[in-house]
């Protein structure tokens, strides 16, 4: 959502107009370097004033990467939408999610994964942790039965293989989408099956 003349002309929410900040602050965080985004040009791709910026986040610092954080992170209702059936399913459909949200924000998220700032390395890193246990939940393996910890270890690890995977076919056009939903799917459904450690340790 960028500042359409429709929402510069109806007054929304604090929480819509707060949605309507990052969505402007992500696309062109994505499109230039960091140094040549202003404060001044998000609020006009908004279509709200500067002050406003200041008031939901801070400083440009700070509304960057509050922006990454909402890129990189996988919301709860991503999983909560899942569709029901076996693990196979489950997987095919989060690994969709995860494609088609670097497909439309590539510029973006490839800027971001590729970021060398710490607290962008961060925020990388606790959105890898929400990942784990948001996988979990997808294909059924929430609970507590002493292998949480390995599992997400390998879930993490997994999910450095999807950035990677994914920069081969956003950035350097090596891998169509097919290959890399195939190759995904095809690997997390083999850690789930054969890799995971099962049972009481």
């Amino acid at each position: 959502m960028t500042g359409t003349v429709a929402e510069r002309g109806r007054r929304l929410e604090p929480d819509q107009r707060r949605a309507q900040i990052l969505s402007c602050a992500v696309r062109l965080f994505g499109e230039r370097p960091y140094a040549e985004v202003s404060t001044t040009g998000i609020a006009e791709a908004a279509g709200v004033a500067r002050g406003l910026i200041n008031h939901y986040f801070g400083t440009k610092r700070d509304l960057y990467v509050e922006a990454v954080r909402v890129l990189v992170t996988i919301p709860p209702v991503a999983v909560e939408q899942l569709p029901a059936g076996g693990l196979a399913t489950r997987v095919d459909a989060s690994v969709t999610w995860f494609l088609d949200v670097v497909a439309r924000h590539s510029a973006s998220w490839l800027a971001a994964v590729d970021a060398g700032d710490p607290d962008v390395r961060r925020v990388l890193a606790e959105a890898d942790e929400v990942a784990a246990d948001s996988i979990l939940v997808a294909i059924g393996l929430a609970g507590e039965d002493g292998h949480r910890d390995e599992r997400r270890a390998m879930i993490r690890a997994y999910c450095g293989l999807a950035k990677a995977t994914a920069r081969e076919w956003l950035e350097r056009g090596a891998l169509t989408r097919e290959q890399v939903h195939a190759m995904l799917a095809t690997t997390l459904i083999t850690l789930v099956r054969e890799v995971f450690p099962r049972g009481p340790s």
